[in-house]
């Protein structure tokens, strides 16, 4: 079952690198009493997730944080050292945007958006989507249909809903 508008987002352990040591930050701790913009990619350093969607994010996030929001988070099913290494090579980390390992897809799993691509070597991957998270519960939320397609979950999309 996927998650909804209006639920809460579930509980998980999310890893975050930065510097060579790793360390675990809670997605209630994260959430609780802020507002949080989420958005996933099926995976670091691939085509879509690096020239549309943490561009897409680069670009709004001075107007996110303008409108209120505390945290921008880059989620993926990668290790937290690559997300750093793809953080930092972005831009992402220096427009302000925190890299956030689901290692084991658990908090992809939880949320119900996961997808097997093998052919791709794409196995237990997040969704691409977007999503505002306002004191723990999911008020806005931008599934796309395809994992190689950034549109709807597009930070341009997310600015407008606020």
């Amino acid at each position: 079952m996927s998650i909804s508008i209006g639920d809460q987002l579930p509980e998980a352990m999310l890893l975050s690198s930065n510097s060579d040591d790793v360390a675990e930050v809670s997605t209630h701790a994260m959430a609780n009493g802020r507002k949080v913009v989420l958005f996933a990619v099926p995976g670091a350093y691939t085509p879509t997730c690096s020239s549309a969607h943490v561009p897409s994010f680069i670009r709004v996030a001075a107007d996110l944080k303008a409108k209120g929001v505390d945290e921008i988070a880059c989620i993926s099913v990668n290790d937290p050292f690559v997300l750093k290494a793809w953080g930092e090579s972005t831009g992402a980390i220096a427009a302000g945007i925190n890299m956030y390992a689901d290692a084991a897809g658990e908090f992809s799993q939880a949320l119900g958006l996961t997808f097997d691509a093998p052919a791709r070597g794409l196995l237990n991957r997040s969704l691409r989507y977007s999503m505002l998270v306002e004191d723990g519960k999911i008020t806005q939320l931008n599934v796309e249909e395809s994992p190689g397609v950034c549109e709807l979950s597009a930070g341009e999309t997310l600015l407008e809903q606020l």
